[in-house]
């Protein structure tokens, strides 16, 4: 396969994520709909994290495997692990210190007692830390996301680049199919605003979320090892528990346990069944 075609591959897996982008504007959804997109989100990200999870520790396993039938020594599952728990440890924690550090931005610097200073409302009107709770958020499920859609994208640049035509047409189709749902993940917390997001503000988004399985396959072709995957999937599971975690208090405070409930065993359902159809067809 060319290098052309296999980035039409990557890029047709990443595009779908824009279809649910659009739910993102609705400005007076019907009762409960938004509550139903956060659950929905909750259970395609509990997938996910455990998708990301089981493929990071692959590596892992493997190593230990060899070193019970002492085909190998120590290094390479303590090297392994170590960067599995670092990976999940900094995707995880980053973000907690990074949403405290945009916390104590939103706090206007004080410019002194009477009239507001002419740098005031810049100060407070400026950058990412000036955004609302719910644009923050689906920032960062968009992240989340698009780490997870990277070790997406090198598992198809590495198909097509071994000559595996058929295995990184059906890989294509399966990230396709997930992509198409995770938008609804990042629009989530939009969904229902005062303010609705720009059609370029979902862009970018989904920029975010979709355009590393694009650069993904493209690094995948020519560079693919273990190092690699389990540094990025260790960042993507780290990155998605700290979004669910976000995501479920968003859920407590919003009440309608039942309907939260039912909806992250669909969103479940959903990870499982598109990934049911990557298995069942042979990837």
């Amino acid at each position: 396969m060319s290098e052309p075609q296999t980035l039409l591959l990557g890029f047709i897996a990443g595009v779908t994520i824009l279809l649910g982008l659009p739910l993102g504007r609705l400005r007076a959804p019907r009762p409960g709909l938004r509550q139903l997109l956060n659950a929905l989100a909750i259970g395609i990200l509990l997938f996910l994290f455990w998708d990301v999870l089981a493929n990071a520790f692959e590596p892992v396993d493997t190593a230990l495997g060899s070193l019970h039938d002492r085909t190998a020594g120590i290094g390479p599952v303590l090297g392994y692990g170590a960067l599995f728990l670092l990976g999940i440890g900094v995707g995880l924690l980053s973000l907690v210190y990074y949403e405290r550090w945009l916390t104590g931005r939103r706090q206007p610097e004080r410019f002194g007692p009477g009239a507001m200073a002419p740098g005031e409302l810049t100060a407070a009107r400026a950058g990412v830390a000036q955004w609302s709770a719910a644009r923050r958020l689906s920032l960062l499920i968009a992240v989340g996301i698009g780490l997870h859609n990277f070790g997406e994208g090198l598992a198809i640049g590495a198909s097509a680049a071994t000559g595996a035509i058929s295995l990184a047409t059906i890989l294509v189709i399966g990230f396709a199919l997930h992509n198409a749902t995770e938008g609804f993940g990042i629009v989530a917390p939009l969904t229902g605003q005062a303010e609705r997001p720009s059609w370029g503000r979902l862009g970018l988004l989904g920029l975010i979320g979709g355009g590393p399985t694009f650069v993904g396959t493209l690094i995948g072709q020519s560079v693919v090892n273990d190092t690699l995957a389990i540094a990025f999937l260790g960042l993507a599971a780290g990155s998605v528990l700290y979004v669910v975690i976000e995501l479920l208090a968003v859920a407590r405070r919003a009440g309608l346990k039942e309907l939260t409930t039912w909806c992250i065993l669909l969103g479940l359902m959903l990870g499982f069944l598109t990934d049911g159809i990557l298995v069942a067809a042979g990837a």
